[in-house]
């Protein structure tokens, strides 16, 4: 072979094998994937994100592994994935607490939750409800004629400062007039739970599927939930519109899965297309469902930015009227 036909042939092979990783080791996703929940194990949170992340693996023929990183209100995980590369390997399961109340509290953030992510998908929304210990009086409003009438003798829990439930627990004091409830903090509802069964407080605010099972077994009470129509799953248990003759009253926690800023858009479309599918997994749905969390399939990129962008500009003048910030 002379040398033109030699150097032909290089420049063919190098062509060639150039071509190759767009087909085999650099097409996304070709490794593991990790998922950070950005908060302690074992609440709905928690269980969700582990659940989401098998039914993902599943259609995107990868392990999805979910890690938990827990810590100020969810703030720790989230800035860990913010500070990672945006290559589609690192994923946060975000929260209400962590991309619409973390920049309205915090004095300090260490991230923003708009610029510094990209928005993949929001995947479900789940309703508050309001439980209390079983010494309470019978009905929520009752509840709160005692409270008015003895202003330093009742307090109520939550999972901790800054959180969605913490949010909670104020909208309501604010709702009825700055009902006169003291607020304290628990490192979790695995905290703040065994707390109002005690009767360390009279009440408490978490997701309705964290709090059922205590309320059929009566250690709680459940006397409100705060979504603007009964659950399916408590079909028994009033709204918080009628057990206080309210308007619109609904507080409904979010889910999302967000990777760090720069994410490129062929990874955002292919893992928002898995999503998805992941989404219409029956035995997802069957499961979620049992954590009064319906899945939000269709909530990808652009809608996903302006689902949360939209839920932050509801909140902050909540959140102003409230007063009290995160340091």
């Amino acid at each position: 072979m002379d040398l033109r036909h030699l150097i032909h042939a290089i420049l063919a092979f190098a062509l060639f094998t150039s071509a190759l990783p767009s087909f085999g080791q650099n097409q996304y996703p070709n490794r593991p994937i990790k998922l950070i929940i950005p908060f302690p194990p074992g609440g709905p949170t928690d269980i969700y994100g582990r659940l989401y992340a098998q039914s993902l693996s599943n259609v995107l023929g990868v392990p999805v592994v979910s890690e938990n990183k827990g810590g100020a209100a969810g703030a720790i995980g989230s800035a860990e994935v913010k500070r990672t590369n945006p290559d589609g390997y690192t994923l946060l399961f975000a929260t209400v607490s962590t991309h619409s109340l973390y920049n309205l509290l915090s004095t300090k953030p260490q991230y923003d939750a708009i610029k510094d992510f990209s928005h993949i998908a929001v995947i479900g929304q789940a309703p508050i409800a309001f439980a209390f210990n079983p010494t309470m009086p019978a009905t929520f409003k009752e509840y709160v004629d005692q409270v008015k009438a003895n202003p330093t003798k009742f307090s109520y829990g939550s999972s901790g400062e800054g959180t969605f439930l913490h949010y909670a627990g104020e909208r309501l004091k604010v709702t009825l007039g700055q009902l006169p409830l003291q607020h304290i903090p628990y490192k979790g509802s695995g905290a703040s739970l065994p707390a109002l069964m005690a009767g360390e407080i009279s009440m408490t605010a978490d997701t309705l599927s964290t709090v059922i099972n205590h309320h059929k077994s009566g250690k709680v009470r459940i006397m409100g939930v705060a979504s603007n129509k009964r659950v399916s799953m408590a079909p028994d248990i009033p709204t918080v519109n009628e057990a206080l003759g309210l308007n619109d009253f609904e507080i409904m926690a979010w889910y999302a899965i967000m990777a760090p800023a720069g994410l490129p858009d062929a990874i955002v479309q292919r893992l928002a297309a898995a999503n998805d599918k992941a989404l219409s997994d029956p035995s997802l749905l069957e499961k979620i469902a049992n954590l009064s969390i319906q899945a939000t399939p269709g909530i990808t990129g652009t809608l996903a930015t302006q689902f949360i962008l939209k839920d932050i500009e509801r909140l902050a003048p909540v959140i102003k009227s409230l007063n009290f910030k995160l340091d």
